[in-house]
């Protein structure tokens, strides 16, 4: 049994689950390897995600453990069998391995909601704007470690271009359409592509005024991120030092309820294409063009 050096957050979040699995039913490590006449160190290594499991194996075991979710099994079966690789597997070397790990979950999400305070969501980004961000972050980068940077974020933004694009909804603090990142002709760029961005069918973008903040007390960005299957959904919470990747039930319902409160005291989406009647009400798209009108201004 060869045990793994490298542990990813696939193979971390597959042994949480099936340590869930066997505590809901009770049993102990022996007990529950018994079940598949596995030795409980196997199974134990398996939990802590240090070695695999094969898939017919998972089954059996989620059977033992009375498990009868057909979906949420065979979304076990698929952490399981995947290889990891994708097109993120030639920036393994270059790139930390929460960003690999967030591109990797990315990458099989169907539906993802976004909020961000200071800043324009990553998969939201212009490249001028991501180029100023990283700069200005990394003053001492060199060319090639910005190019790298940008290039990365570039890729995780083909996810919109699929065949099957995973849901986008992005709630954006008003703080962050007024921060100038890079000067204003690149924030009126970025801005313009928040609205070109918003006519596509799978986004939604909210804008969270200031004066309707304070009845949301959301303070740190997240993602939270769905595969489409109930209890398998992570929440993404980035800080410099470090990512926390939360899956508890409690902490899902958390964040499940703060995307609720964020979009309930957001104003009402940006529809480019819609009606000037629509935009006679306080909106989105209304609060977009006049932060974007201010950036011109200053250009003079």
């Amino acid at each position: 049994m060869a045990l793994r050096l490298h542990i990813t957050e696939r193979q971390r979040r597959l042994g949480i689950e099936l340590r869930k699995l066997r505590e809901a039913a009770g049993l102990n490590l022996a007990d529950a390897a018994a079940l598949i006449d596995m030795g409980r160190p196997h199974l134990n290594h398996i939990e802590a995600a240090r070695t695999a499991i094969p898939a017919e194996r998972l089954r059996e075991l989620a059977r033992g453990y009375g498990c009868t979710s057909a979906p949420y099994i065979d979304a076990l079966v698929r952490m399981a069998e995947s290889n990891g690789k994708g097109w993120w597997s030639e920036y393994r070397k270059v790139m930390p391995a929460r960003a690999i790990d967030l591109a990797e979950l990315e990458d099989s999400t169907t539906e993802i909601a976004s909020y961000e305070t200071l800043l324009i969501p990553g998969l939201l980004q212009t490249e001028p704007y991501m180029r100023a961000l990283f700069e200005s972050a990394r003053p001492d980068a060199t060319t090639v470690e910005i190019d790298t940077l940008v290039r990365f974020r570039l890729a995780r933004q083909r996810i919109h271009t699929g065949e099957r694009p995973p849901r986008l909804h992005a709630i954006i603090h008003e703080a962050a359409l007024h921060m100038v990142i890079g000067g204003p002709h690149i924030m009126r760029g970025q801005l313009a592509h928040l609205i070109r961005a918003a006519a596509h069918q799978h986004v939604t973008i909210q804008v969270l005024p200031f004066d309707r903040a304070h009845h949301t007390w959301v303070s740190a960005p997240f993602l939270f991120l769905s595969p489409g299957v109930p209890g398998l959904e992570t929440v993404f919470i980035e800080h410099p030092a470090a990512a926390l990747n939360l899956h508890e039930a409690q902490d899902l319902d958390h964040y499940r309820a703060a995307v609720d409160t964020l979009a309930r005291n957001a104003l009402p989406s940006i529809v480019p294409a819609a009606s000037p009647d629509r935009h006679e009400e306080r909106d989105s798209w209304g609060l977009v063009q006049h932060v974007l009108y201010t950036h011109r201004g200053a250009l003079r």
